[in-house]
């Protein structure tokens, strides 16, 4: 199957910007006794509209493929609980969610185990989750937080409104790059929120993607990937209109839109014209921002071989740490298996005892690390290194250091 034309404009014209290849879905975490299974991969190859300029891959595969079971629990990492905190606590402030005047009603779409909205059933707000994996809206019922199990449409929007009345603010985080029908989610965003209410949406920026070679966040989970101004036009074919727009750090570089609907908006606030400009600057509203892409890609894959063939030949040890999603793009695109990492952890329970799709790295719990004193750690999920530095910090004990592989190849010596 061919990508030939854009799933937000319908053009046909899409210039290619990276191809890495073929790799399996990066959730897909295999157990033990499917180890000598045949296992499916699909091409990853990423390209821009040439009308639009929406980034984006084939969809070849369906979020009913990913997200019915799904291996990623959002409370497992404490500073992503830390910013949906400090979220919950802003957007109450700002949006008045917790005046007496009214009672408020607060939708997340894509809700994972609830580490949001337990902030908001924390302060007796009323709230709901939409969620369609239905692994992690158990937990996220069994923590107290309303949850319902479904995929966001315009119908499941339209039901939700009946039933709960329209929101005041819907929530909308690290999603709407995984949609492939960004139009019909985008309807049903519409569909839940009221006509003076608010639209919160999170999504990694394009923008920092190209800049700072995070490759690794590319995976067939991700459809499409943002700038400001192609978020514009997709919000657009919902009925939304983007007001306002936040640089976050959060995924290496994050920004956080705010779209009311277009009877209720208003004129944006400076902080868009800003960003746009800062993307226009970057050649990301033509086509020349994106030529140098693959070279500095295929740079980030020499320099981690290269370390790590010769950590192997010094008799040195490298281990993993963490198995997210943008790890397994990076292990298989750089032919990583367990003879140069022997085997990664992570803090999630669910994938202790699995092995990462297509390399085939063991999983194990994160205590193993100090058991075996290895001299490296490579750390795969690069956009918590703040946290991480911090965590890992015992492996100064024996004189182990850290590696990040992106945005370039960094040794990091810990303090304890």
């Amino acid at each position: 199957m061919q990508m030939t034309r854009c799933r937000l404009c319908g053009a046909e014209a899409l210039a290619s910007v990276v191809d890495l290849g073929a790799t399996p879905p990066c959730e897909s975490f295999l157990a033990a006794d499917q180890l000598d299974q045949p296992e499916p991969t699909y091409p990853l190859h990423l390209r821009v509209c040439t009308e639009c300029r929406l980034a984006q891959i084939p969809p070849l595969i369906t979020p009913e493929d990913t997200f019915t079971q799904y291996a990623y629990f959002s409370s497992f990492s404490t500073s992503w609980v830390e910013h949906a905190r400090t979220f919950v606590a802003d957007a109450v402030r700002k949006l008045a969610l917790d005046s007496a005047e009214r009672d408020a009603f607060v939708v997340e779409v894509a809700s994972n185990d609830g580490y949001l909205l337990r902030h908001l059933v924390d302060r007796g707000i009323r709230c709901l989750g939409i969620e369609p994996s239905v692994n992690v809206g158990v937990a996220a019922r069994d923590a107290g937080v309303p949850t319902r199990t479904e995929f966001l449409d315009p119908a499941t929007g339209s039901a939700v409104r009946a039933e709960h009345g329209a929101a005041d603010l819907v929530v909308a985080n690290n999603v709407y790059a995984h949609i492939p029908d960004v139009v019909g989610f985008t309807r049903g965003l519409r569909s839940l929120v009221a006509d003076d209410g608010w639209v919160s949406i999170e999504v990694q920026h394009l923008l920092t993607l190209i800049e700072h070679n995070q490759y690794d966040t590319i995976y067939h989970e991700h459809f499409q990937y943002y700038t400001v101004a192609s978020a514009a036009r997709a919000l657009a074919t919902g009925g939304l209109a983007l007001v306002d727009v936040e640089l976050l750090p959060t995924h290496g570089g994050s920004i956080r839109l705010w779209a009311r609907p277009t009877g209720a908006a208003g004129e944006p606030t400076p902080r868009v014209a800003e960003v746009l400009d800062r993307e226009k600057a970057a050649g990301l509203h033509e086509l020349t921002g994106y030529t140098e892409f693959s070279a500095r890609v295929a740079k980030v894959r020499r320099d981690l071989l290269r370390f790590l063939i010769e950590a192997a030949e010094r008799g040195e040890t490298v281990v993993g740490y963490g198995a997210p999603g943008k790890g397994n793009t990076l292990l298989n695109h750089c032919g990583i298996r367990p003879d140069l990492l022997p085997y990664t952890v992570d803090r999630n329970p669910y994938k202790h005892g699995r092995f990462t799709p297509g390399t085939r790295i063991p999983i194990l719990p994160p205590e193993q690390i100090g058991a075996d004193r290895p001299d490296y750690v490579l750390v795969l999920p690069w956009n918590l290194r703040t946290e991480l530095v911090e965590q890992l910090s015992y492996v100064h004990a024996w004189g182990g250091r850290l590696v990040f592989p992106i945005p370039e190849l960094s040794i990091v010596e810990v303090t304890s």
